[in-house]
């Protein structure tokens, strides 16, 4: 990645004290921007985050304890950063929640909104409570998708509708706020070696994949996942407005290599 300055640049991130977040959240403050990062109670090592801030040389973070879902939260986390910001320059909605549905029997409305309320709702709220505090939407507004709404996981039906939801709020939302100068966009990503990933799936899915002989390395990383935010927002990545970007090292098949090792790990249950 080419030197790009970021200093007097304030970047709101959701969630960004792990996985993609944090990396993305490094990647701004590496450039000399000020970051502030949202976490739920108890999900954050924040010693740990300082160290990995110091590590890259770059400026620490200011944590904002919130949940996404909460209202009063993102009220009382957006005016704690209005006492030393004028306007939030990059906004983040990088929260997702995966609500696991095996069987159409487990279908559940409330499942259903919950997984919506984390993943696909914190877009249009968070944008919408900037533009009311600081009299001006982001200037950059990215929208953190997995792989879509098109790539058929087993489990995860709500969450496949949450992402096309978000995809669909952000085209349009480009459009509402093409004349105040906002940016819109989603990221899709590919698989990514996670936390979360790995609670899901289990390391045994990597041994997997060196049983079939597919490098490791064409799972992206969440540096990869940082970099990518980082270039689209500095301009270095150009986008359409309101266009949804794929970002992915080209696994192939990984929709039926997914398939196949979900079957293979059932059948040894």
């Amino acid at each position: 990645m080419i030197q790009i300055d970021m200093k007097n640049k304030a970047v709101l991130i959701t969630g960004g004290t792990k996985g993609i977040g944090l990396a993305t959240a490094l990647q701004f403050a590496m450039a000399g921007a000020r970051t502030y990062l949202t976490y739920k109670w108890g999900s954050a090592d924040l010693d740990k985050l300082g160290k990995e801030f110091e590590k890259k040389k770059a400026e620490k973070p200011v944590l904002l304890e919130a949940d996404v879902s909460v209202d009063e939260d993102t009220d009382k986390l957006l005016a704690q950063i209005a006492k030393t910001e004028k306007k939030i320059d990059i906004f983040i909605s990088n929260v997702g929640f995966a609500q696991r549905t095996m069987s159409i029997d487990e279908y559940k409305k409330r499942s259903l909104f919950k997984t919506l309320e984390y993943s696909t709702w914190p877009m249009i709220e968070y944008s919408r409570k900037i533009n009311k505090l600081f009299k001006k939407y982001p200037s950059y507004i990215v929208g953190i998708s997995s792989d879509g709404p098109d790539h058929f996981y087993q489990g995860y039906d709500f969450v496949a509708a949450s992402k096309a939801l978000l995809e669909f709020f952000a085209k349009y939302l480009s459009i509402h706020l093409f004349e105040e100068g906002s940016r819109v966009n989603v990221i899709r990503f590919g698989t990514v070696k996670t936390e979360s990933f790995s609670q899901i799936f289990g390391e045994e899915f990597f041994d997997f994949l060196k049983e079939n002989d597919i490098p490791e390395k064409m799972i992206l990383t969440p540096e990869d996942c940082g970099r990518s935010v980082f270039a689209l927002c500095s301009g270095y990545l150009d986008a359409m407005n309101g266009q949804i970007i794929s970002v992915d090292h080209g696994m192939p098949f990984r929709d039926n290599l997914m398939m196949r090792y979900l079957s293979i790990k059932n059948k040894k249950k």
